[in-house]
């Protein structure tokens, strides 16, 4: 068993499903142990119950939080160095997709909303777990970025506004605190298989979103849906050690698609 976690910290924000949930029993099948974030306390206690199945000793923080707010995310930080003693990885990735629009229809209100989970969240998330680990003098930080983050994909202002965002923030800190042991990185997942997947393919087609999926990943260079532990896999890989000289930069992780002309 690859123990490249044994005696870290590791802190998860959207921990609740998806990516953060798969990337949390990665993380805890190689030994770390986990302060998880989330709005859904349900969410959280289903991957916490998930953890345990898996890696029964883990060391599990289930903390509610909205990313969005201040308070929220000092106190998410706070107590975890306080249970912990320090945050040595950090996977900032909470965010919503937000109802598709064309840019002149799309709700300024929503707009706001899917700008502030997506972006002040990391933003936040950052300002906080960095002065932590610049403390420490070590540690690594993964955004959620997105393949919308580095392309446009159509009505979605928001998310595409957020998301390129994301990347910038992550070019910026990356730069700014590298001096200080710090990596930081984003990943910019495709079409992955996740509640929010399912969500927006239900957007286009409530129906027959099955279809509407398979037809979505027909012009896929791999032709299917990327599933979340590919995503977990990678995630934990920019969180160790094994990849302490990449930093500042955005890795995308869509089957190809991002590069198809």
């Amino acid at each position: 068993m690859t123990t490249r976690f044994t005696d870290k910290v590791v802190l998860i924000t959207g921990a609740g499903s998806g990516l953060g949930r798969a990337a949390a029993l990665q993380l805890a099948s190689e030994g770390a142990s986990l302060s998880l974030i989330d709005v859904s306390e349900a969410g959280l206690a289903d991957t916490a119950a998930q953890v345990t199945e898996i890696a029964s000793g883990t060391k599990v923080l289930q903390l509610v939080a909205d990313v969005s707010n201040e308070s929220d995310v000092e106190s998410y930080v706070q107590k975890t160095v306080e249970a912990f003693g320090r945050i040595d990885g950090f996977f900032n990735n909470a965010g919503i997709e937000g109802k598709q629009n064309l840019t002149e229809d799309f709700g300024s209100e929503e707009f706001d909303k899917v700008v502030s989970i997506n972006l002040r969240g990391v933003f936040l998330g950052l300002k906080y777990v960095l002065a932590v680990m610049k403390d420490q003098g070590a540690g690594h930080v993964v955004n959620t970025a997105s393949v919308g983050g580095i392309r446009g994909v159509g009505n979605q202002s928001g998310y595409a506004a957020a998301k390129h965002g994301v990347v910038g923030l992550t070019r910026n800190s990356g730069i700014e605190y590298g001096q200080y042991g710090i990596t930081v990185t984003a990943i910019a997942p495709g079409a992955i298989m996740t509640p929010m997947v399912e969500g927006s393919l239900k957007q286009i087609d409530q129906d027959n979103w099955e279809e509407a999926g398979r037809q979505f990943v027909s012009a896929n260079p791999m032709q299917r849906f990327g599933r979340p532990e590919e995503v977990g896999h990678l995630v934990a890989f920019l969180l160790s050690d094994d990849a302490s000289f990449i930093n500042a930069t955005t890795i995308p992780i869509d089957g190809g698609q991002s590069e198809k002309y």
